[in-house]
């Protein structure tokens, strides 16, 4: 069975043939590092990452690598509420549990909320063509910070 990033990697040798883009080292190199990251890490991130395999990478052919990278549909930008946009390399549909304690994100496969008919939005002049929810809440981590006056002093330290 293939690897999310012997499988990204070759969507990226097909994606840049069909539009004409070299395969550089950089969109390599940034593609691995982003497919092998769970946590839905933003540019900045990745930029610190990359430059750990790369010390001569610029931010800025971070950035535009990765906004190619969505263009080319290998990534989404997955917006997160009161923080930078982070990019996740699962395209499929799939829903997001956002902590309001300490930012993580993660991942919810969810076939019922897949399910969900999209809203008619024509009447304000938009077109949806998929969705993804994000739901705000605490993870167990900062749930268990929460409860305990003990827990939350150590917590702080370490989360």
């Amino acid at each position: 069975m293939a690897t999310m990033g012997s499988t990204k990697m070759a969507a990226l040798e097909a994606a840049c043939r069909a539009e004409g883009l070299p395969l550089t080292v950089q969109r390599r190199v940034i593609l691995e590092v982003l497919a092998d990251r769970l946590d839905h890490p933003t540019a900045d991130q990745i930029f610190a990452a990359v430059r750990r395999r790369m010390p001569d990478v610029s931010r800025t052919t971070v950035y535009r690598v990765l906004d190619t990278l969505v263009r080319l549909g290998l990534a989404v930008k997955t917006p997160h509420p009161g923080a930078a946009v982070r990019f996740d390399p699962r395209t499929e549909r799939h829903h997001h549990l956002v902590c309001v304690g300490c930012d993580r994100v993660i991942d919810l496969h969810a076939p019922e909320l897949d399910a969900l008919p999209l809203p008619d939005t024509r009447r304000l002049g938009f077109e949806a063509d998929d969705y993804s929810l994000h739901i705000r809440g605490l993870c167990a981590a900062c749930r268990g910070v929460r409860r305990s006056p003990a827990r939350r002093k150590a917590a702080s330290r370490n989360h």
